[in-house]
């Protein structure tokens, strides 16, 4: 495996590499989930090249930039063993902006304003700004991205369209802790109480599957209300926003639940700041064409986790 650091040097050893490249973009501080990117990228190219780039022009004003956890050495030694032969590490947040930069990319529309559009203004223009910079250098024939961040995956779709890049985007489902809270980087701030405190989270959508997939209930207003219920169990946790939206879309669904349709939750545990997801395709609603694998994916780690959630 070999660790790049400057622009330069990854533009020409990708100018070596035939055949085909998976790309996974992500931030460091490496947990299962990513691991779960790169085997998938492993097992379907000639190459894999994964990012670490914590990206500052994707975090607010007063959000966790300067804090976000970090671990060089460790995630060197994981991205090894799980199949990388190339880990592009900019040394300073200046190879990829460097003085003078003014390429922004940038998704306008419905989807960008809703939900983290909404709570972080300004966020989804930094992802879609680097993640186009990293498609340009590395030149990936797929690159892979988490469920876990079901609006993130829609938005890079979009922008890749807009953009006309030769790249496919390949989702992958979110990848849970035995107890059911999706992975996340963040989840390390958390205090042993916070923990606890967060599972309410994964329950909910546990609940919103339930209602809609075991008792027959389509109405999304009565789902919506039934989990903001749930969630004030936990005064600890301070719930941001509670959609259930269109799957492609992300516009939000009111009264019947008559296709495909996302339950998207955003709450604060303490300073922690937490996003979780779940699909929804009641019985008899046409599944779209890539939806399949995912839905297995979900009802799979079901199983796993010894109950009906998500």
């Amino acid at each position: 495996m070999k660790v790049i650091e400057s622009v330069a040097e990854m533009e020409a050893g990708r100018a070596g590499m035939a055949g085909s490249v998976g790309l996974v973009p992500t931030m460091g501080f490496l947990h299962e989930g990513h691991l779960s990117l790169v085997r998938r990228a492993r097992a379907g190219n000639e190459h894999v090249v994964v990012s670490i780039f914590v990206n500052p022009t994707q975090f607010g004003p007063g959000e966790d930039y300067d804090r976000y956890p970090r671990d060089a050495d460790r995630d060197l030694q994981l991205l090894e063993a799980a199949g990388a032969d190339f880990v592009f590490m900019p040394r300073h947040w200046r190879e990829m902006y460097p003085p003078g930069f003014d390429d922004w990319v940038e998704v306008r529309g419905p989807l960008v304003l809703r939900l983290e559009g909404a709570a972080r203004p300004g966020h989804f223009r930094g992802v879609t700004t680097v993640v186009a910079r990293l498609f340009r250098i590395v030149r990936p024939h797929r690159a892979y991205f988490g469920q876990k961040d079901a609006q993130q995956v829609r938005v890079i779709r979009q922008m890749v369209r807009e953009q006309g890049l030769p790249v496919e985007i390949v989702p992958m489902p979110t990848v849970r802790e035995p107890d059911g809270l999706a992975m996340s980087s963040r989840n390390v701030y958390l205090s042993p109480e916070e923990r606890q405190s967060a599972l309410v989270l994964p329950r909910a959508l546990e609940l919103a599957r339930k209602m809609v997939l075991e008792w027959g209930l389509r109405d999304a207003d009565l789902v919506r209300e039934s989990l903001e219920d749930y969630l004030r169990q936990k005064p600890q946790v301070q719930v941001e926003y509670i959609s259930i939206a269109d799957e492609e879309t992300l516009e939000e669904l009111h009264h019947s639940i008559e296709r495909p349709a996302l339950v998207l939750l955003a709450a604060r545990v303490g300073a922690t700041r937490l996003i979780d997801n779940t699909l929804l395709v009641p019985e008899g609603v046409e599944v779209p064409e890539g939806l399949h694998q995912i839905i297995e994916d979900i009802k799979a780690g079901m199983r796993e986790h010894g109950g009906t959630g998500p």
